[in-house]
């Protein structure tokens, strides 16, 4: 008996992976927040599998599904949105997992910072402009940030941020990184609503103007904002990696041989 946790990437059914895939195809017991992870991909399990929607359940209820299982002798199947290993609230579960000796193992998934790049045809990462990604979040009902992590701090680089369940707080967003150098009120900024559902949206703006546009679009929950000059960049230098002049042991200079 293995739980499995199972990264079911952000929304489109066809972007889990096979391999979680095939777990939760193989599992008796399929354990799925459903406030976030289609009915569609858990709809994969056994015939006669019990298939449990977490979503309006406790860490302990939860916990208590999976101590029955392993009773039981029956692998589990505990599906995430996005990647287990952000914002999934795994670490606890791993933590009861291992004072109760269950063995468990992880299968990553699409994250939803990656999906939605994928969507917007943008690369995060622009030579001379940003080479850096901070997957981030705000505090609101959830716990607070650590001293050091705040949007002030981490805005002294420069990077593209990836701001998760921060939705409604976009005026603390504006207040932190709107003073900074690096972004300012013309930077652009992007909100991801439901990436790779049916009803995935995009709202472009700038640091000055995505609150009232968001605002316009009544949008409250599951969505992801991203900040950044690599946003739509296009004054940009082309990379070494393909530059006739570059060269490496796959592409040696000519004359010689690698």
């Amino acid at each position: 008996m293995t739980v499995h946790f199972i990264g079911a990437g952000p929304g489109a059914p066809d972007l889990i992976t096979v391999r979680g895939l095939r777990l939760i195809e193989a599992c008796p017991v399929c354990l799925y927040a459903g406030s976030l992870v289609p009915e569609e991909v858990v709809k994969a399990a056994p015939e006669g599998a019990r298939v449990v929607d977490t979503a309006p359940l406790t860490l302990d209820q939860i916990i208590g599904e999976i101590v029955d299982a392993h009773e039981k002798g029956l692998s589990v199947a505990r599906v995430h949105s996005g990647d287990p290993s952000l914002y999934g609230a795994t670490a606890e579960q791993m933590r009861r997992l291992d004072a109760l000796e269950i063995p468990y193992d992880v299968t990553p998934g699409v994250p939803a910072f990656a999906a939605a790049a994928a969507a917007l045809k943008t690369e995060l990462t622009v030579p001379k402009i940003c080479q850096s990604v901070v997957l981030t979040r705000t505090a609101m009902k959830s716990s607070s940030m650590p001293e050091g992590e705040e949007l002030s701090t981490l805005g002294q680089s420069g990077a593209t941020l990836a701001i998760h369940l921060s939705i409604r707080n976009i005026p603390h967003i504006q207040r932190e990184l709107t003073p900074l150098a690096a972004y300012g009120p013309d930077c652009p900024a992007i909100v991801a609503y439901r990436v790779g559902w049916p009803d995935e949206a995009f709202i472009r703006g700038t640091l000055s103007d995505i609150h009232q546009k968001v605002r316009a679009a009544k949008l409250t929950r599951t969505a992801l904002i991203f900040v950044g000059r690599a946003l739509g960049a296009k004054d940009f230098i082309d990379s070494k990696l393909y530059d006739a002049d570059h060269v490496h042991i796959l592409r040696p200079k000519r004359g010689q041989t690698a």
